[in-house]
């Protein structure tokens, strides 16, 4: 009996033509140059930029989220997941070996009907096998290439995923903790302000008892008090709340938070260098929409190669006796091999919608990937400009509370020696109070454009954020 051609089939399975189009890199149409792109910009696209801020509380609580946030932990779990996954798509590519056994004890009848059995032949009997099988789809239209093309973009995608989870979650502590002390001198400035406004009103009150002022006067300089004690009662829960929010991004349960420099001691990073095309380098979520785009391709082609013949490879080795002794000697082997072929005929546009629907979800990666760079692109130019014009609004904004220091000072000596009225005071000072809490808002705005500047870039310094995690996390090889 001839052998069927065994290595001709082998050649044909490894390599068989790939059925679906090939990925091609979309052409993306990238700016020249960044409109509000800072003269003095430097690269440090590579560098623990949070370090610039010179407050080593700061850098623990990085340190701490990089370790502990859960978002970083669940995002390390689906680089697992993905894992797994593409180790059993690329298992298929491979022989599938079993083994089996058997082992069975029976006992036939004595009576089988008019003819008697032989009373010399024993009636119970055993059979005992082992089975060594072997199964291989040869892969002659690429549906398992495909597949595997597929399972490995997916597994990448999740680690440039897991990439932009680092990313985010630096630049969301580092926003937080600026927020945070933003908030605190806010709540300092007016509790320095409702404790002026007492002493003040106090003094008030003896001189409203003594007959030199009005009531009105009087009830002036009340309403400033407690609108300055209001204040206080507004930002003390906004501070709490604040620290309970960095808590959590800590991976902690809500509760107070550590502070280190005060907001104006802080260091303002340098802005970052770079063109509008490193962002598709720099930016781990444009790379994991890439390859969610790859992955998709390659489902077309995998959705397409079923219209094809699927051929299979099987073979059987094994052994069978009635003696466990003599199972694996004697005449007790046997084995088989053959080809295995199957073709669907009528689906019913089964196959057909499977094709339609991989290619209009390709169409969607695409339109997502497309997306995601203008969206980047966006978020660099905002928080340009902010940068920009935030550090003029601060400028302004400082000799705007000079100006009116010394209004306030110079209407409350007029008010004394009897110049003006209280209502030229009280317009000084309330105007100062909201000009000092703008200007600290002003200056918390200018770290956090910073941040986002640095978020929005992207950069080296994700990867170098990703060396302070403690997660066991498997790395996707290309």
């Amino acid at each position: 009996m001839r052998k069927p051609p065994f290595p001709l089939l082998l050649c044909l399975g490894l390599a068989g033509c790939m059925v679906g189009p090939d990925y091609q890199h979309p052409t993306i149409e990238t700016p020249a140059a960044y409109r509000y792109a800072d003269k003095e910009a430097k690269n440090l696209s590579n560098t623990l930029w949070w370090e610039q801020f010179q407050d080593p509380v700061l850098n623990d609580l990085i340190r701490t989220a990089l370790l502990e946030n859960k978002d970083i932990k669940i995002a390390a779990a689906r680089v697992e997941e993905f894992q797994g996954r593409y180790g059993q798509t690329r298992s298929l590519l491979f022989p599938q070996v079993g083994l089996g056994a058997q082992g069975q004890r029976s006992r036939s009848q004595r009576d089988n009907g008019p003819v008697p059995l032989d009373p010399s032949v024993d009636p119970v009997f055993n059979n005992y096998q082992a089975i060594l099988s072997v199964n291989w789809e040869l892969d002659i239209w690429g549906r398992l290439r495909r597949l595997d093309e597929s399972a490995r973009a997916d597994l990448l995608a999740s680690e440039e995923g897991r990439r932009s989870v680092i990313l985010s979650l630096v630049a969301s502590v580092a926003s937080s903790y600026v927020t945070l002390r933003d908030l605190d001198r806010e709540l300092e400035i007016a509790r320095t302000t409702a404790k002026a406004r007492g002493e003040s009103y106090e003094i008030f009150k003896l001189r409203y008892g003594a007959g030199t002022i009005s009531e009105m006067e009087l009830a002036q300089n009340q309403s400033e008090y407690e609108r300055t004690r209001a204040s206080v009662a507004q930002f003390e829960p906004l501070v709490a709340q604040q620290e309970n929010a960095l808590a959590v991004l800590l991976g902690r349960n809500p509760g107070p938070i550590i502070r280190g420099r005060d907001l104006a001691q802080l260091n303002l990073p340098t802005v970052p260098a770079g063109l509008p095309s490193d962002l598709l380098e720099r930016r781990p979520d444009l790379r994991q929409a890439e390859l969610n785009l790859i992955s998709a391709n390659a489902q077309i082609g995998a959705a397409k190669a079923q219209y094809f013949p699927t051929i299979s490879l099987t073979g059987l080795l094994g052994s069978a006796s009635n003696q466990l002794s003599n199972l694996f000697t004697g005449p007790a082997s046997t084995w088989s091999y053959g080809v295995a072929a199957s073709m669907p005929i009528f689906t019913a546009g089964g196959i057909a919608g499977q094709v339609q629907q991989a290619e209009a979800f390709q169409q969607q990666a695409l339109l997502i990937y497309q997306q995601s760079i203008q969206s980047a692109f966006r978020d660099v130019e905002n928080a340009l400009v902010a940068s920009s014009k935030s550090r003029e609004q601060m400028a302004y904004q400082a000799r705007q509370v000079e100006a009116l220091s010394t209004y306030a000072h110079f209407a409350r000596l007029r008010y004394d020696n009897g110049y003006t009225s209280y209502i030229e005071v009280l317009d000084a000072e309330r105007s100062l109070f909201d000009a000092e809490l703008n200007y600290t808002r002003t200056r918390g705005s200018v770290f956090t454009s910073m941040i986002d500047l640095y978020k929005a870039t992207g950069g080296g310094w994700v990867n170098q954020a990703d060396k302070l995690t403690a997660t066991d996390v498997p790395k996707a090889q290309p």
